[in-house]
């Protein structure tokens, strides 16, 4: 990477997207100066320029939570970089694995839903892909498939009495929904019937609202 083939601004800075070599996550926007890109390249971890300090910024310096460079690259219009990294504990100064942790996780909650697990489970049924647990589990059959989601309500049972919180509870119930719904389309059981199933559960009978016994 040749520092005069790059456009810098007026400030004598370029951005620089920095990413995860691994996982491919964007983990931080940052800015060098041809000082710091050449620090970075003879170094071989990432060094930026500080706006807000208005000096060098080795990255980990003081944290130790330094990136290793394994590639930079300009993009098209030479304006931007984009610099892989293997990267040592938090890349956000908060830190969290990402300084786009927050929406990163917002967009992946809204993201879920029954429908769609239940067609990625649908879709492991049909192809079996080789690895994974969901075609174990359809290849061992029903009655490997109810052991387990026995064995989920037992473990939700125990982090439901559990003193320390909630939190393995939220985990085994995700647990034990996922194996439900492995069940459902072991069975043949779509997700309409179960919705239609706990709509007919509620009668209005002059105006007082009844619940069957379940």
């Amino acid at each position: 990477m040749q520092p005069k083939e790059l456009k810098w601004d007026e400030q004598g800075l370029i951005p620089v997207i920095v990413q995860d070599y691994e996982t491919k996550r964007v983990l931080t926007l940052a800015y060098m100066n041809q000082e710091s890109l050449a620090i970075t390249q003879q170094e071989g971890y990432t060094c930026f320029w500080s706006r807000s300090r208005n000096q060098l910024w080795r990255k980990g310096e003081t944290s130790g939570h330094v990136q290793k460079v394994v590639s930079i690259t300009a993009d098209c219009d030479q304006d931007a970089l984009l610099i892989e990294v293997i990267k040592q504990g938090p890349a956000c100064h908060k830190g969290t694995d990402s300084c786009f942790t927050e929406i990163m996780q917002q967009r992946e909650e809204e993201a879920f839903s029954p429908e769609k697990l239940y067609e990625l489970l649908l879709q492991r049924k049909n192809e079996l892909p080789e690895g994974s647990y969901t075609t174990y589990l359809f290849q061992k059959g029903l009655d490997k498939i109810l052991k387990k989601v026995g064995e989920e309500c037992t473990e939700v049972i125990i982090a439901a009495k559990s003193q320390e919180g909630n939190a393995e509870l939220i985990y085994e119930l995700a647990d034990l929904y996922y194996h439900a719904m492995v069940l459902m389309l072991q069975q043949g059981v779509t997700l309409d019937e179960v919705r239609r199933e706990l709509a007919g559960r509620h009668v209005i009978d002059q105006k007082v609202k009844q619940e069957k016994m379940v």
